[in-house]
């Protein structure tokens, strides 16, 4: 798996701090903390168990992440879904890993090879289990997996973040759309890494390419019609 390279906690920031800011990410990836939402800081505190200084301080940091905003008087929120902020990062998730594959198979040796291989194995095994959340955890570091290889620090932490940005700030929203492409992506996976290996780098790019870009129609296809949902549903 890739080196974790989001910002860390300060030395100086307590351990619950840490501990805070893990679990809130956790509760955003896992849709416990939704889109559009108030973030009552209390009632984290009491979920929790922790008091309410290092909730703050993880919320805090957050909002540097740009994965929650806060409103003067009035506390911590969510950002509503914006469909033209998906498309924008999903159109920059495709400049960049495209960008990378020449690298990537210039270097490509033995371990990288490896490294790769068992990225695709474990995304693999979780497309067959239950858990969306797994599945979709697991196709995230397949595509940091493959990043990583071509050694650009700076855009793979740009890629992280916009990672972030995805499953954190949009949560669950974006996990249905993935798990309703599980079989074509896993076949899409798989060519990838074959054609990685191969170092055929035009059927990589292509491939890649036509990965992100069919995630992005049924993403912004499955978010459209939440947003229409939420509009006319009557109870």
């Amino acid at each position: 798996m890739t080196k974790d390279r989001r910002p860390k906690i300060s030395d100086g920031q307590s351990d619950m701090t840490h501990a805070a800011y893990e679990a809130i990410r956790q509760l955003m990836f896992h849709n416990e903390i939704v889109p559009g939402q108030k973030i009552s800081y209390r009632d984290l505190s009491e979920r929790l168990g922790m008091s309410t200084t290092p909730i703050i301080q993880a919320l805090k940091f957050l909002e540097f992440q740009n994965l929650v905003r806060h409103e003067p008087n009035r506390g911590y929120y969510t950002e509503p879904i914006d469909m033209h902020e998906v498309e924008e990062i999903y159109a920059a998730r495709e400049l960049i890993e495209v960008s990378l594959l020449p690298e990537t198979i210039r270097r490509i040796d033995q371990e990288a090879i490896l490294k790769l291989q068992a990225a695709f194995k474990s995304y693999s095994a979780a497309a067959s289990g239950k858990s969306f959340t797994r599945r979709l955890a697991l196709h995230k570091e397949f595509h940091l997996t493959l990043a990583s290889l071509s050694g650009s620090r700076v855009q793979i932490q740009i890629l992280r973040s916009l990672f972030d940005l995805l499953y954190l700030k949009f949560g669950g929203s974006i996990v249905f759309s993935h798990y309703t492409r599980d079989n074509e992506n896993l076949l899409l996976h798989q060519h990838i890494s074959e054609a990685v290996v191969g170092r055929n780098l035009t059927r990589a790019q292509d491939l890649l390419r036509r990965d992100i870009r069919e995630t992005r129609e049924q993403v912004l296809s499955d978010l459209g019609q939440l947003i229409a949902d939420k509009t006319t549903a009557v109870f």
